[in-house]
């Protein structure tokens, strides 16, 4: 787990260098243009770091844009919420200052245009951590009206927000009764976004592909096996989630191989 920074009241995001947590390189206002839509052909993301506070390589890279000394580097990318503790990191990777002006906030900040890589910032992501941020994520479901999309999206945050959404909270103990309201399923996104919150409440986070819901499985995320599973509507959920997986004895629906798995791992499943 990488150490939190912290910023100040309206800072939305800091960044760190991958390899030296002393080296720290900032905050930022804003990051406008990290989660925007990818650009048509392959490239880098081009982000404005408004009213930033450059330090540690970041800065030194200020003076050679244009140049290849203006490649600051792979860093840690901290969004922050209202106080200015950090929600969530994405690596980023060959940050490269391109652009350097006065900014609007003081004399004491400058914006910052900036090129790097970034495969986990999905588009559309900003809107999800706002949520969070202004502390809107306050129950279950808000991913209902979404499209297929959008919760891939939401599951992505729920990832990378993990930490600070349950805190210090320890697991849930052993035995004990989880409710999966089934009624909102209709993909492998939609069972991910609804377990995720039976489990750990809203926006949480129990898996977002197989291998990751039976690492979930094996403690440290929320839930203590043996559990029981209370799954509602799941007459619903059988009819919808019927890709065909291959198993290690053939060939199974989703739905079937998700009930294997919960059985491999000690959790009872009650059908309703």
């Amino acid at each position: 787990m990488r150490t939190s920074v912290r910023g100040r009241e309206g800072q939305k995001c800091a960044l760190t260098s991958d390899e030296d947590d002393a080296d720290f390189w900032g905050f930022a206002h804003e990051a406008d243009g990290l989660f925007a839509p990818l650009p048509e052909e392959e490239g880098a993301r081009r982000v404005h770091l408004a009213g930033c506070l450059p330090q540690g390589r970041l800065l030194k890279s200020l003076d050679h844009v244009g140049s290849r000394r203006a490649v600051a580097g792979n860093a840690w990318m901290d969004l922050l919420d209202a106080g200015g503790a950090t929600m969530g990191s994405y690596f980023v990777n060959e940050v490269t200052v391109v652009d350097v002006q006065s900014s609007t906030r003081g004399t004491d900040f400058v914006d910052l245009t900036v090129t790097l890589w970034c495969e986990q910032a999905l588009p559309g992501a900003d809107a999800v951590w706002d949520l969070i941020r202004t502390g809107q994520l306050n129950r279950t479901g808000m991913w209902h009206e979404l499209d297929a999309e959008g919760r891939h999206i939401w599951l992505s945050v729920a990832l990378w927000s993990r930490e600070y959404q349950r805190g210090d909270r320890p697991d849930a103990p052993d035995h004990q009764v989880f409710t999966l309201d089934g009624g909102h399923i209709v993909n492998i996104d939609s069972f991910y976004c609804t377990l995720g919150e039976g489990i750990n409440g809203p926006g949480g986070y129990f898996g977002w592909n197989l291998d990751a819901l039976i690492d979930c499985l094996r403690r440290g995320w929320g839930a203590t096996p043996p559990f029981t599973l209370l799954w509602q509507h799941s007459a619903g959920a059988r009819a919808r989630l019927v890709e065909r997986q291959e198993t290690a004895d053939g060939v199974a629906t989703l739905f079937d191989l998700l009930l294997e798995i919960f059985d491999e791992q000690g959790i009872q499943v009650i059908l309703q």
